[in-house]
């Protein structure tokens, strides 16, 4: 029997955003107006592939609340060209900027995305909960058209406190009007998402088109937007 939600909670990056698709693009376009190819960076690719390492230790800090967002968005490309033997603060500065500019524009969506939403639309009220930085966010969701279908988009910045953080969550159901009964939140991260919703009382559905495992306990899990459709 289908349980009667009232409220979906999105992640918004590699849940229904393809962000690592996004960022490929966007570092191709970035490695070719700086030139990078004369200053022995090989490619787009490979510049992403060491900024990925640099990227991923940061947001983690980023997430815990040890340095600030203005800190991880140029250190991380700071630490990146220095892989390559440029030390460039200034350079690193205006390619985050770059970045952040680039990226969100760049419209790379999972597939079904906008399929799920459609047939969800009608049937539920939908929100985002994202760790994102506001503005990018913001921007992705206008220019892939997907900001016509949620009600509130709820930003770690504005609630002051990030995923996992059960903190959100409550803010998030507070700022939406509902509880975590009527509830349920749809994400990529198991730890980030589905922890985080399973420590506020919320249901969850594991985005899971990789198989990465760790699915003990969620309440659904699925391999493709589309299979929503099973239980919702």
């Amino acid at each position: 029997m289908k349980k009667n939600y009232k409220h979906i909670f999105f992640d918004l990056d590699r849940t229904l955003w393809d962000f690592e698709k996004s960022a490929l693009q966007a570092f191709d376009i970035i490695h070719d107006k700086y030139n990078l190819v004369n200053q022995g960076v090989g490619n787009g690719g490979a510049f992403h592939d060491a900024y990925t390492v640099h990227n991923n230790r940061l947001w983690d800090l980023y997430r815990q609340g040890d340095i600030s967002k203005e800190v991880l968005k140029g250190k991380r490309f700071h630490l990146t060209l220095l892989d390559f033997g440029i030390d460039d603060k200034k350079m690193a500065e205006q390619i985050g900027d770059d970045y952040t500019t680039i990226s969100p524009k760049l419209v790379n969506l999972f597939p079904n995305a906008i399929e799920i939403l459609e047939y969800l639309y009608p049937k539920y009220k939908m929100h985002i909960i994202t760790n994102g930085f506001s503005e990018v966010q913001d921007i992705k969701l206008k220019s892939s058209g997907m900001d016509k279908y949620f009600d509130k988009v709820i930003t770690s910045e504005e609630a002051g406190v990030k995923k996992p953080d059960l903190r959100i969550f409550k803010y998030a159901l507070e700022k939406a009007g509902t509880n975590a009964g009527e509830s349920i939140m749809i994400g990529d991260d198991y730890k980030v998402d589905i922890i985080g919703a399973q420590n506020v009382g919320l249901d969850q559905v594991y985005f899971n088109p990789h198989n990465q495992g760790f699915v003990n306990g969620c309440t659904f899990e699925v391999a493709d937007l589309i299979e929503i459709k099973q239980f919702l």
